[in-house]
């Protein structure tokens, strides 16, 4: 069963870890054991293969094997989205049908990498992508990682179009979004943000959802606050929200690099004893040092957690 998703996407969609007992190889244990945790934890849907998901660092025969087992053990409980993200069309259409084979929902594809388009090809790239594809269509806006924003108009002109039903933002571009949310306000065009730090006051202001690492590790915690935020429950998201900000400035800021995020977020899920911590190439895990600062701060933030949500 396939999901209608064009008015029906809200809440939180979880960027799914992808776990690794090695650097190409699918850790299908661990892979059950957080599909099972995120949806316990009362997620809306499960978004694979995306920043979070380490995508671009994947063999395609892997993002193959990750979207077949995905799909069989999710077993349409919640939809399942999957990133096809690519600088080639056809390599992105063919992951398209494979993930529609699987019976995946919806694709999430940001724009092509490398040779930044401008927006007329843009539009071009994703009416070529839309035409060549099955399921509904978001598009990605990532602007820190490939280089181009999708513009207003852009976004408002590719809308027209039946197949693409929604966006992503993960730019951390508070005007852009609001702008978005008034270009669309009585329209059935989905808006998610990506950076969890911004969800509840994405919602509150009429957002359809967050996409948030976080929600891999506590996914009740995100999925409570984005409850809170749809009914302006400000009390609630008071007391979750500094939850939300503790984890991001303390579990997504061990080590030195732009991959501290990920190396964070796996380590506090296999200390968690969700999967296993190893990182697609060219990453390497956590050592000792950095696994001992993560236990410490991992308790305070379940500590936290747990005092938030009691209350």
């Amino acid at each position: 069963m396939q999901h209608n998703l064009s008015t029906s996407m809200r809440g939180i969609i979880v960027p799914l870890v992808t776990p690794l007992s090695e650097s190409n190889t699918l850790d299908i244990t661990g892979l059950h054991n957080i599909i099972e945790h995120v949806i316990a934890g009362g997620v809306s849907g499960i978004f694979l293969l995306g920043t979070t998901g380490e995508a671009q660092n994947l063999s395609y025969k892997l993002r193959k094997e990750l979207i077949k087992a995905a799909c069989d053990k999710v077993s349409s409980r919640v939809p399942v989205l999957v990133g096809i993200t690519d600088t080639s069309v056809d390599e992105s259409a063919g992951i398209a049908s494979f993930a529609a084979g699987c019976g995946a929902s919806a694709v999430v594809a940001a724009p092509p990498y490398y040779y930044v388009p401008g927006q007329a090809e843009l539009l071009q790239y994703y009416k070529s992508l839309a035409a060549n594809i099955d399921l509904p269509l978001y598009l990605y806006n990532m602007p820190s990682n490939v280089k181009i924003n999708i513009e207003y108009d852009t976004v408002l002109e590719l809308a027209k179009n039946p197949k693409i039903i929604g966006l992503k933002d993960s730019s951390a571009n508070g005007v852009y979004f609001q702008k978005l949310l008034f270009l669309f306000k009585n329209e059935p065009f989905t808006l998610f943000v990506g950076p969890e730090e911004m969800t509840a006051e994405t919602v509150v202001m009429g957002g359809h959802g967050g996409v948030n690492g976080g929600a891999n590790l506590f996914p009740e915690l995100y999925v409570n606050l984005y409850k809170a935020a749809v009914v302006r429950d400000f009390e609630t998201i008071e007391r979750l929200q500094p939850v939300v900000m503790l984890i991001s400035n303390s579990i997504y800021t061990v080590g030195r690099y732009s991959s501290s995020y990920l190396k964070g977020l796996k380590t506090a899920m296999s200390l968690k004893g969700l999967c296993s911590d190893t990182m697609s190439e060219p990453f390497n895990k956590f050592e000792k040092r950095e696994r001992d600062i993560l236990v410490e701060r991992l308790n305070q933030a379940e500590i936290y957690l747990q005092q938030a949500l009691k209350k």
